[in-house]
């Protein structure tokens, strides 16, 4: 086919509501920068590179990688909501509770349970707790998803440090089915009362505690920013049923590529914050910003032209995204680990510390690699073997019962 008659045809065609294939990109960049950050905190490797002669340092955007969970959770609340706002147009049911439960159980619970059961025999096994108090805690608390009320559970635990945004995310989808339901009927004001709350609860936490370190990633603090993911999949629901042509994508992936200077201004600013108290409170600060680009960007994406929706979602971003939830509940301990025990060599006792160019590149790419191979073996191996059984056991026994 000649391709500007491929790419005419593709811009008049209607944007498909079952599955929004540059939602791959910006989580595969989002999940990426993230664990950059988490094993540049152990590798200390400048992030840097040379364009034509000229050195770009990438330092703000590495430093600031934690800004980008804030993304991962954005795009949670747009997939969530998505076979909600593909319905008001569509028709049909709304999806049932129960069905919702089971099918977000049988994908994370199981795959969960292995990473604590790994993870706490390798801490029983090198005695890596302090006291039994601690270790009755961690596990217990991580078994039922409240290990960020507790703080040695949170910021000392040896189940892995990513775990607590399965918490925030298992939290929200308890309440999930009423906001949708909500959200349907009254998507201005539940959009709006959802936005309120989290403002108020982080200004009430920023002006009441000066640590705020056990505040500002609870669920309040992000109900903002799954409300903003909500509201995008709702608008772009609505913008799949207005005519497409050329110039409207054309114009939605010109807007698409003037959100990423914006969001380079909200990371560098979060960069430049001078203490681990004043990085907290940016995170807060800049939590609706991020959520706003980060909406907007999801919805001009998903309109926009042939060329920058194959950009963003290609087979190599699908493959990643499919294993993403691995990949970020792993690479964190698995960097821990590698530097732990040394499995990678050096002539230095601290490479990392005594600046190792060699051991650095070496280390920060096997903390990818490896990560990136457990998530394949178990997302393939047993995540998704294991939904599937548990959800053909649910569907029969559902048939079994007539629902």
């Amino acid at each position: 086919m000649n391709p500007i008659k491929r790419w005419l045809d593709d811009a008049r065609a209607k944007p498909s509501l079952r599955y929004v294939e540059t939602c791959d990109g910006l989580r595969t960049l989002a999940v990426l920068i993230v664990a950059w950050f988490h094993i540049w905190q152990q590798s200390w490797l400048f992030p840097g590179l040379t364009v034509f002669g000229r050195d770009i340092s990438l330092d703000p955007l590495v430093r600031s990688g934690y800004m980008w969970v804030d993304m991962m959770i954005l795009i949670s609340g747009f997939c969530l909501y998505l076979p909600w706002a593909r319905r008001r147009y569509e028709g049909g049911r709304p999806p049932r509770t129960l069905d919702f439960y089971a099918r977000r159980l049988a994908r994370i619970h199981p795959s969960y349970l292995l990473t604590i059961a790994v993870m706490f025999a390798v801490a029983a096994v090198t005695h890596a707790y302090h006291s039994s108090a601690h270790m009755v805690r961690d596990l217990a608390s991580h078994l039922t998803y409240t290990h960020m009320f507790f703080y040695d559970a949170y910021y000392s635990s040896n189940l892995g440090g990513a775990l607590w945004t399965l918490a925030v995310e298992m939290q929200f989808y308890l309440i999930f089915p009423l906001l949708a339901r909500a959200f349907d009927r009254l998507p201005a004001t539940t959009f709006a009362a959802m936005v309120a709350v989290s403002l108020a609860f982080r200004g009430w936490v920023g002006a009441n505690f000066k640590d705020v370190s056990m505040f500002f990633n609870q669920l309040p603090a992000y109900l903002d920013t799954f409300a903003l993911g909500m509201m995008a999949a709702s608008i772009h629901a609505c913008l799949a049923q207005k005519k497409h042509g050329a110039l409207s994508r054309m114009l939605c992936s010109a807007l698409t590529i003037g959100i990423l200077p914006l969001l380079w201004q909200v990371v560098r600013a979060q960069a430049s914050c001078p203490n681990v108290g004043a990085i907290r409170l940016g995170q807060m600060n800049n939590r609706l910003a991020m959520g706003l680009l980060g909406a907007c960007f999801l919805v001009f994406s998903a309109n926009a032209g042939l060329v920058l929706r194959r950009i963003l979602g290609n087979p190599i971003t699908k493959f990643f995204s499919g294993i993403s939830l691995q990949f970020y509940i792993w690479h964190q301990t698995i960097a821990v680990w590698l530097i732990t025990y040394k499995v990678i060599p050096s002539a230095y006792e601290n490479p990392n510390w005594e600046g190792d160019p060699v051991w650095q590149m070496r280390y920060t790419i096997a903390c990818f690699g490896l990560s990136l191979l457990v998530a394949a073996v178990i997302t393939y191996g047993f995540e998704r073997p294991v939904a599937r059984k548990l959800l053909r056991a649910y569907d029969a026994r559902k048939k079994q019962k007539g629902i």
